[in-house]
C-alpha cells in the first residue's frame, strides 16, 4: 500500500521545508509513504527547497496555472507513480501533519473514498468573525449542492483513493475544494471527514485579495459545477422563474384591461410576453444542456476506462 502526500506549491521556500520535514515516513497499515510537490511556477527556490528538505519528487510547471490546475497535476502524478492513497496538503505548514494517519484510516478500512479534514473553522482563532460566518454559510451551500455532509467545504487537507482520484475531472481555475465535493457527491463516491488540528497561522492566505472576491469566485465555482452536473433543473427552475413572473405580469395587465380596456399599460403585455418567451427558451436550453450532460457523462465514463488501462503499467 502505497500513500503520496502530495503539496501544490507557490512562492513557498519559507515555509516548504517545515511542511515536509512533518510529514510521517511510517504509518500503520502503509507499506510507503512518498512527497511530492508541484511547483507552480514559483520565481523564488522553491523547488530547491523541495529538493534539500527530502522531497522524492518534484513537478515544476514553468508557468503558474493556479491552484485548481497544480492539484490536478499532483493527483495525475500520484497516480502514475503507483499511489493507492493520495494526501493533499498545504505548503504553508496550515495542517498538523500527524492527522493524516487518521485521515487516511476511513479509506484503510474500506468507509469512504474521499476523506476531508474538518478544521472546526468556529474555533480557529485566526478566523475573524465574517470569515466564520463565510465558511459556514459556503459550507452549508455545498452540502445542499453535493448531498454530502462535509463540514468544511474549504479545507485543503483530504484524501483520496486511487478510484476517487481517477474520477475527479476539475475543470475550475480557482480552487478545487468546492468542486472536488460536489463532483463526488454527483458520482455517488462515499465522502467522509475527520476532525484535525491546525498549526498556528505562518501568512495571511494567497488564494484571494479579499472576502468579498472569495465569496465571488466560490459563487460562481458552485454555480458553475451546479449547472454542470443539474442543467436541467437548473434551468428548469430559472425558467419557471421567468414565467412566474411573466404571468404574474400579465395577470396585472388583464386586470387593467379589464378595468378600464388597458390604456396606459401595454408596457407590461410586451414585458410579460418577453419574460414568458424567456422562460420557455431557458427549459429548452435545459433540455438541450442535459442531453449534453449524457454525452459529458459517456466521456466522463471513456476517460476513465482510458485512465485505468494506462495507469495498469504503473500499478
Amino acid at each position: 500500500m502505497k500513500l503520496i502526500v502530495q503539496i501544490p506549491c507557490f512562492r513557498e521556500e519559507e515555509t516548504l521545508a517545515e511542511t515536509i520535514a512533518a510529514i510521517p515516513r511510517q504509518i500503520a497499515g502503509i507499506d510507503t509513504i512518498e512527497i511530492l510537490v508541484i511547483d507552480d511556477g514559483s520565481p523564488d527556490a522553491t523547488s530547491e527547497v523541495a529538493h534539500r528538505a527530502g522531497a522524492d519528487h518534484i513537478v515544476r510547471n514553468p508557468v503558474n496555472q493556479g491552484l485548481a490546475r497544480a492539484f490536478s497535476i499532483g493527483l495525475d502524478h500520484a497516480l502514475k507513480r503507483g499511489a493507492d492513497i493520495i494526501v493533499n496538503t498545504d505548503a504553508d505548514n496550515q495542517y498538523r501533519a500527524d492527522c493524516i494517519e487518521a485521515l487516511i484510516a476511513p479509506i484503510l478500512h474500506g468507509e469512504a473514498d474521499i476523506v476531508v479534514g474538518n478544521r472546526n473553522p468556529r474555533r480557529l482563532a485566526h478566523f475573524g468573525p465574517v470569515k466564520r460566518l463565510l465558511q459556514g454559510v459556503g459550507s452549508w451551500v455545498v452540502r445542499r449542492v453535493s448531498g454530502t455532509t462535509v463540514p468544511d467545504a474549504a479545507s485543503g487537507f483530504r484524501a483520496f483513493s486511487r478510484e476517487a482520484a481517477m474520477r475527479m475531472n476539475v475543470v475550475s481555475d480557482f480552487t478545487y475544494t468546492l468542486e472536488t465535493i460536489i463532483q463526488a457527491g454527483k458520482k455517488q463516491l462515499m465522502v467522509a471527514d475527520v476532525d484535525v488540528d491546525v498549526n498556528p497561522q505562518s501568512r495571511p492566505s494567497r488564494l484571494f485579495r479579499s472576502p468579498f472576491s472569495y465569496v465571488m469566485h466560490s459563487v460562481s465555482t458552485i454555480l458553475r459545477i451546479y449547472v454542470l452536473y443539474e442543467p436541467l433543473r437548473a434551468f428548469t427552475l430559472l425558467g419557471m422563474a421567468l414565467l412566474g413572473a411573466g404571468g404574474v405580469i400579465g395577470a396585472r395587465f388583464l386586470f387593467y384591461y379589464l378595468v378600464d380596456g388597458g390604456a396606459g399599460h401595454i408596457q407590461s403585455l410586451i414585458l410579460a410576453a418577453v419574460l414568458i418567451l424567456a422562460g420557455f427558451q431557458t427549459i429548452l436550453a435545459g433540455m438541450l444542456a442535459d442531453l449534453v450532460g449524457s454525452s459529458r457523462r459517456m466521456l466522463e465514463d471513456a476517460l476513465l476506462r482510458i485512465r485505468r488501462l494506462e495507469l495498469k503499467d504503473y500499478e
